[in-house]
């Protein structure tokens, strides 16, 4: 089959997996707890994986209770799924996901907590529930780039949602994404999303890469051990540079 055929076959099992996400939300989710929730969200999201081709790598390990703050790069549409694969975590997100056909209803189901990125005002009021909700025993993760990047650096880090880690004297663990084409071993743009992508594009992409890997590396628990949020932000973005193998800045 050529790449297009195989890439609206993969399209087709994507769309009637996030529709049975919907039903499945619809349907089981009022009458179920927070541990299976988070078993049904995490076997949808290895499915989803599983449906479009993509291998995952997982290394370090992966925490599967809170409370802790995950701390990741943002590269695609995917980061989100490839989380919710591997940890039953709950997501800080730019408010725009919300609206994204499909996956958004699926995010806000997930119990993602959205942040309007232009707003100081909204960024006080989820660091103030973020604070709560660790100090709960939440299991949170954030894209501190605030936006997604090429995958073949890394963009500055906001500091703003750290300090609710600081405030709940909660861990942070990094985790550096990343994916590859599995034919030539180098990094991979199909599932960027950046510039002038819409998500249609990203997804297209995504479906008609003829083999690709997504890495998943679990870096070191880390207290703030005195740090103030801007120090510890980029001592999180240097962690993750150096296990992508970034050269400095």
């Amino acid at each position: 089959m050529t790449r297009s055929l195989i890439a609206f076959v993969r399209l087709i099992r994507l769309v009637f997996h996030v529709l049975s996400g919907l039903w499945l939300v619809a349907l089981h989710f009022p009458s179920q707890s927070s541990a299976q929730k988070s078993a049904q969200i995490k076997a949808w999201a290895q499915s989803l994986l599983q449906l479009i081709a993509i291998d995952v790598e997982v290394r370090g390990v992966s925490p599967q209770q809170g409370p802790m703050l995950l701390v990741a790069n943002h590269i695609s549409w995917l980061d989100i799924v490839l989380l919710l694969a591997t940890s039953p975590c709950r997501f800080v997100a730019k408010s725009e996901i919300a609206a994204w056909p499909l996956l958004g209803q699926l995010t806000r189901a997930a119990g993602t907590l959205f942040i309007a990125r232009d707003s100081p005002r909204d960024a006080l009021r989820v660091v103030h529930h973020m604070a709560q909700e660790l100090q709960a025993g939440a299991l949170l993760a954030v894209f501190p780039e605030g936006t997604t990047s090429n995958g073949l650096q890394l963009l500055p880090f906001h500091a703003n949602l750290l300090q609710a880690a600081i405030s709940a004297h909660a861990p942070v663990q990094p985790v550096a994404l990343r994916f590859v084409d599995t034919h030539s071993g180098k990094p991979s743009l199909a599932p960027c999303y950046i510039d002038d992508d819409s998500l249609l594009d990203s997804v297209w992409r995504t479906l008609r890469a003829p083999g690709l890997r997504a890495s998943v590396q679990f870096g070191e628990v880390q207290t703030a051990d005195g740090r103030d949020r801007r120090a510890w932000a980029a001592d999180l973005r240097h962690t993750i540079g150096q296990t992508l193998g970034y050269p400095p800045d």
